[in-house]
């Protein structure tokens, strides 16, 4: 693959292989927010990882916060409900945490979409729109409702995160 191949958007690579068609743009938007995670994050100083910008989230909020979203989707996708620790990673996505390194969040991050990627290739695309419900409310979705939300709430997350972390930085980031 050439240097130019590589830098395009996953969208722009075609399809990946043994992902149904229907999750072929959930996929894209999964891989995408993951190599933009790491880009816009790449030298990120760890003491600013829980800076808040104009009252708005942090960066380790936002790394931390579509991890749990991702993980908590795909367990709704499932047909599961969320265990013990998923209720306690959610109560602690916001919570600072000094020790934290910003490469562990990127790897935690890397290996949720290398999960649902495994995920989207066992899915038989006849279920994709047999009904789930969210949360404790059982709010009502579908197995593709829940697979496409967790993609764009990802994509959503990465355009909040590279102004926070170009606010921080004071820095242009392409």
């Amino acid at each position: 693959m050439t240097q130019e191949e590589e830098e395009r958007e996953f969208w722009l690579k075609g399809p990946i292989p043994n992902i149904p068609e229907a999750l072929q743009p959930a996929a894209h938007a999964l891989l995408q927010s993951e190599k933009e995670l790491k880009k816009y994050t790449l030298n990120f100083p760890k003491e600013l990882l829980w800076a808040k910008v104009a009252g708005r989230a942090s960066v380790g909020f936002h790394m931390n916060h579509i991890t749990g979203v991702l993980d908590r989707m795909l367990t709704y996708a499932a047909g599961k409900s969320l265990s013990e620790a998923q209720f306690q990673f959610l109560i602690q996505e916001g919570n600072f945490n000094l020790d934290t390194e910003v490469k562990e969040l990127q790897e935690n991050f890397s290996a949720k979409v290398e999960e649902a990627i495994h995920y989207f290739e066992q899915l038989p695309e006849a279920i994709l729109m047999d009904k789930r419900t969210v949360g404790r409310k059982k709010l009502p979705s579908t197995v593709l409702g829940l697979l496409f939300h967790a993609a764009e709430h990802s994509q959503r997350h990465m355009g909040q995160l590279l102004v926070t972390v170009s606010v921080l930085c004071a820095k242009n980031i392409d």
